[in-house]
């Protein structure tokens, strides 16, 4: 499990993703609950959500970057931004002048650059990691994520609860610089001179799109990420502090449990996968932990027993993880290396999804209620998630296909 660690620059690399991934964390938790207090709107709220993943749209262009500069240079560069972003919340609660109109543009300002965070740091992992290492690297790298969503969310409930909106953001802009600094410590790959030489970003976004496009296996994965974050992710993590009040009748405390449960099952899903010594047969692991996620999400649905509802976001995490993870390291494994940050780019660009699911899940809930609402989001991802698998059975499913190499 820790043979990654034998990496210099992985050393560097998985304590700025731990820092970065708890700031994003309880940035989510503290925000989320800001914006629902003061504005006592659903709709407000999940425009608030949507707003944090504007920058899926131009994910591939993060991705053109890091196939260009080096993902290294890339990802310091975002870590120093969100450093800067969170001073100013700091100082917008710090004297008394923070409402929903600095929440929401400083949020949208994140929400360009925040959302290709991941795919470079797995770029970054790919240039540094031995093949043979990789699936241990992804699953460990993983778990910085999702460690954060479990003590994240708890100690931005936590720090707000007990020391107030400025001392809670002073914390979140202290991680973010010790996550740019110790991201200065990684790997540096030196920029492709090659391809800043004979193309513009833009071709090379539009190659990276068509690569995706012509590779079945890839394409598959694409459309199964787009499909979660439509239907799956809207109604276990961006409605959540809706689900936490209106549901379970808890406060913020309540939901950082609950926002917990999901994220230990996550981090229970990575540990697994970096403890595994061979290959997974990625395709079909996707495949069949995605219908075990929607039926999670059909259970939750009908779920008012909070101690019950955190024991079902806990299985949700842990499907959500075991089909997530392999995705990702079947890209990262079968793509072309001059390729592969613009495919994470693209793969980043199915997180649009996410605002798509979330405006449409406001004006459902309102209308019809969470348990309609998400019981029709879960059906409709179950029935789509079994098209893919028949769809691209041959590239996803049978063991001899691409996608389940390794």
């Amino acid at each position: 499990m820790l043979a990654p660690f034998s990496v210099r620059g992985f050393r560097f690399q998985w304590p700025g993703d731990l820092a970065t991934s708890w700031s994003f964390e309880m940035e989510t938790i503290i925000l989320g609950w800001f914006v629902l207090v003061v504005t006592d709107s659903i709709l407000l709220l999940t425009l608030f959500g949507a707003l944090q993943y504007l920058g899926t749209l131009v994910a591939p262009m993060f991705g053109v970057a890091g196939d260009r500069h080096g993902a290294r240079t890339v990802l310091c560069a975002m870590r120093a931004f969100y450093a800067l972003q969170a001073a100013a919340l700091t100082a917008f609660a710090y004297f008394d002048a923070l409402g929903p109109v600095q929440v929401f543009v400083i949020g949208s300002l994140m929400g360009v650059v925040r959302p290709s965070d991941i795919a470079i740091r797995y770029a970054l992992v790919g240039e540094t990691i031995p093949a043979g290492q990789m699936v241990g690297a992804m699953g460990i790298s993983r778990t910085t994520s999702d460690s954060a969503r479990v003590a994240g969310a708890l100690a931005g409930a936590g720090l707000v609860a007990t020391l107030g909106m400025a001392y809670a953001y002073m914390a979140v802009t202290a991680l973010y610089v010790v996550s740019f600094l110790l991201t200065l410590g990684t790997a540096r790959r030196p920029a492709d001179i090659d391809l800043l030489a004979r193309a513009t970003a833009l071709r090379d976004m539009i190659d990276g799109l068509v690569y995706v496009r012509r590779t079945p296996h890839l394409y598959a994965a694409m459309m199964l990420a787009l499909l979660v974050n439509i239907f799956a992710f809207p109604l276990m993590a961006g409605v959540l502090p809706y689900v936490a009040r209106e549901v379970y009748g808890t406060d913020q405390t309540g939901l950082g449990y609950l926002a917990a449960s999901f994220a230990f099952g996550a981090l229970v899903g990575s540990l697994l996968l970096a403890a595994r010594r061979r290959g997974i047969h990625a395709g079909r692991m996707m495949i069949g932990f995605a219908v075990f996620w929607f039926a999670m999400v059909l259970v939750f649905a009908w779920m008012d027993a909070f101690l019950v509802g955190m024991f079902v976001l806990m299985l949700a995490g842990l499907c959500q993880t075991l089909s997530l993870v392999p995705l990702s390291v079947m890209l990262v494994q079968t793509s072309d290396p001059r390729m592969r940050a613009r495919v994470l780019g693209v793969r980043m660009l199915a997180i649009y999804g996410m605002p798509m699911g979330l405006l449409a899940s406001g004006p459902l809930i309102d209308g019809f209620g969470y348990a309609a609402t998400a019981t029709g989001y879960g059906l409709i991802g179950l029935v789509a998630t079994v098209l893919i698998a028949c769809r691209w059975y041959a590239h996803v499913w049978r063991p001899e296909a691409a996608a389940n190499a390794g």
